[in-house]
């Protein structure tokens, strides 16, 4: 069974989950969170995230940075790349919402 976000009425709360199910209500947005929910524990890059989508890195990296921005995925450099993993605050939301992904590793195709 999972675990239900606890919520409060408290304003900077409100408006953090707002901002997250803001950033989820787009199909790109939420097709890359699961994406990186089910890579392995080092994070996807951003070169293996562009591929699947169809759209150009540019737009993939915008979409990924409105997710950091929502506290939903953490950024990583590591040499001229950018690895994406998730927060621990998207960790709890995708479990309370029943959307736990298997850890599956992700290829190192473009980077």
């Amino acid at each position: 069974m999972s675990k239900a976000v606890a919520l409060t009425k408290s304003p900077t709360m409100v408006a953090s989950l707002s901002a997250q199910f803001k950033a989820l209500g787009d199909p790109t947005r939420l097709d890359l969170i699961l994406t990186v929910a089910a890579s392995d524990g080092a994070g996807a890059c951003v070169c293996d995230l562009t591929p699947d989508t169809g759209l150009s890195q540019g737009t993939v990296s915008h979409h990924l940075r409105l997710l950091v921005e929502a506290n939903l995925l953490e950024r990583t450099q590591r040499g001229k790349w950018s690895y994406y993993s998730l927060t621990a605050a998207a960790k709890e939301l995708l479990k309370a919402l029943n959307l736990s992904i298997p850890v599956t590793a992700t290829k190192n195709i473009n980077c």
